[in-house]
């Protein structure tokens, strides 16, 4: 390990016992599998590629954080702020982001497949991300950008879709009974088998 990473481990260790304040860690590419960093301001972190396997981020604050291409696979971030992350590409299949603030987030190409978005603010660029099965019930992405994303079989019921930028997304199996779909753009997107509410019908086609 580079001196300088051990340094910065040192510094979050410290973090972690002490005020729970962390500005400009830098850690890019650090193993931080199961890590408990719950509950820790994180703000303009550098954690690019970083492993964060299972690790316990459940309240932390991200915002501005790099975390492209990090492995986020069955990370906790419930309630967490990732609000102006950089997250292109990040793997976050079986994440739980329940609550979660993700106001302009860049999300693109990520996977987050099977990840737990229930009722999380999502004002984020998901172009060409993964949300196949994922849970978004409740959630708000009516600001979300969402050209190309794979939306297959995900639970999207009583989600808030107004205005949301649908094109080309794959929607086959998807729920959207409940979703607010008011001036959705859903040009070219593939809705078969998709459940939608009566009303939902006649507005999608």
């Amino acid at each position: 390990m580079a001196r300088g990473q051990q340094t910065e481990l040192e510094r979050l260790k410290t973090g972690i016992a002490g005020d729970r304040r962390i500005l400009q860690l830098q850690l890019r590419g650090a193993d931080l599998r199961e890590w408990d960093l719950s509950g820790l301001t994180l703000i303009d972190a550098e954690l690019t590629g970083a492993d964060l396997l299972q690790t316990n981020l459940f309240g932390s604050d991200l915002s501005r954080a790099a975390l492209s291409g990090a492995n986020l696979i069955r990370a906790d971030l419930g309630n967490a702020v990732l609000d102006g992350a950089q997250m292109v590409g990040a793997h976050m299949s079986w994440s739980r982001l329940l609550g979660a603030s993700l106001q302009e987030t860049n999300l693109l190409r990520a996977t987050l497949s099977h990840a737990d978005l229930r009722r999380a603010r999502v004002e984020a660029n998901l172009e060409g991300a993964n949300l196949s099965h994922a849970t978004l019930v409740g959630a708000d992405l009516s600001r979300a950008f969402m050209w190309g994303a794979n939306l297959a079989h995900a639970n999207l019921c009583e989600c808030n879709l107004r205005g949301a930028k649908l094109r080309r997304a794959n929607l086959r199996g998807a729920d959207l009974r409940g979703a607010d779909l008011t001036d959705a753009d859903l040009a070219g997107a593939e809705l078969h088998g998709a459940k939608l509410d009566r009303d939902q019908q006649l507005s999608a086609r």
